[in-house]
């Protein structure tokens, strides 16, 4: 369900009930409260007038600033853990119009290397979060587990992550650290898994996305370019971590990571 929407929809409802009174409900009760009657205001009335500022609160600041979102997969491992809860900025890449989704202020475009949520473009009611990696014009490609921007390769060198707990990988996955552009972030490798071979390039208005576990990612490589229309926001913060592969508990240590 699209919370936005109901949270709309929830929103338009106590707008209309709160009108009713205002046009109905409370001349009624002003007319009965001079004939001596008391007329207490109904309580959808009262719930409305008082959840209305609330909902009206949360909408906006879903819709124009940050939005939370949990990490369901582990398609971005090792920069972002199954049951992390994050923050996504709404207004990274320009402002939108709630429940239409369609732009009505530009501020930015979406960088090499940014953490992205969008829409997918095959099922645009689940959103997908990925990195980044070809912006229009550029021609990525993809080989033997290499990625290269407009024909540079991406540099690359192994990397040995602190505090990684996952031990029954640990003999075919191999973690790396690989620059693109200024920025550098990590990205992890399946050894055992053969790795098919891509070069395309990307048109105006899209986007190529990877996932960071480049061989358990469900991304650009297999169903094509995310449309400018699509995107949600930029992955700034992890605000909470729930260990749900281990067990349960809170991954303390995550908790208040920058996401880069």
């Amino acid at each position: 369900m699209d919370f936005e929407l109901a949270l709309f929809l929830a929103l338009v409802l106590a707008g209309l009930i709160m009108c009713w009174d205002h046009i109905f409900g409370r001349p009624k009760r002003a007319r009965q409260a001079e004939s001596g009657v008391s007329l207490r205001m109904p309580l959808v009335v009262e719930y409305s007038k008082a959840f209305f500022p609330v909902i009206l609160a949360v909408f906006l600041l879903r819709a124009f600033i940050v939005e939370p979102f949990r990490i369901p997969s582990g398609s971005m491992l090792p920069s972002l853990f199954i049951g992390d809860f994050i923050l996504v900025s709404k207004s990274s890449y320009g402002i939108k119009l709630p429940v239409l989704k369609r732009q009505i202020l530009p501020v930015g475009l979406p960088s090499r290397g940014d953490v992205m949520v969008f829409r997918f473009p095959r099922d645009p009611k689940t959103n997908f979060i990925k990195r980044v990696i070809g912006t229009p014009g550029d021609v990525v490609s993809y080989h033997n587990k290499r990625l290269s921007i407009n024909g540079s390769p991406l540099p690359l060198e192994s990397f040995e992550l602190v505090n990684w707990s996952a031990e029954d990988q640990e003999a075919r996955a191999k973690t790396f650290l690989e620059s693109i552009d200024e920025d550098s972030h990590t990205i992890m490798i399946d050894t055992m898994r053969s790795s098919g071979s891509i070069r395309v390039k990307v048109p105006e208005g899209h986007y190529f996305v990877m996932g960071d576990n480049r061989d358990h990612s469900n991304d650009s490589r297999y169903w094509g370019f995310v449309p400018e229309e699509f995107i949600v926001g930029k992955a700034f913060f992890i605000w909470f971590s729930w260990d749900s592969a281990g067990g349960g508990g809170v991954n303390w240590n995550r908790i208040g990571s920058v996401i880069d």
